[in-house]
């Protein structure tokens, strides 16, 4: 079983400049860094796609991301605490009759 490749960002982007800013074709630049023009591809269209946040890492999100995430958890958190309210409702109604 053969271990995955791991490239730093760092290459990553001086991989693209080759392409993007040297005039390199992709299978020129591909060639001398020893990776396939596919991959490099692939990078190229996240380099510029991707608005200054390409190339993150595992686990990393953009603030688009985590903003979506921190709004999910409160939305959930806001419906726990609405469930429980209704729950509350339910139980001291019943007390009262």
């Amino acid at each position: 079983m053969t271990t995955r490749k791991k490239y730093s960002k760092e290459f990553k982007e001086d991989a693209v400049s080759l392409v993007t800013e040297q005039g390199y074709t992709r299978t020129e630049a591909a060639k001398s860094l020893e990776i396939s023009s596919q991959m490099l591809g692939r990078w190229v269209k996240e380099y510029q796609s991707d608005d200054g946040y390409a190339f993150r890492g595992n686990g990393k999100l953009t603030p688009l991301q985590e903003e979506n995430k921190q709004l999910k958890a409160k939305v959930k958190r806001l419906e726990m605490e609405k469930d429980i309210l209704k729950k509350a409702t339910v139980f001291f109604a019943a007390e009262t009759k």
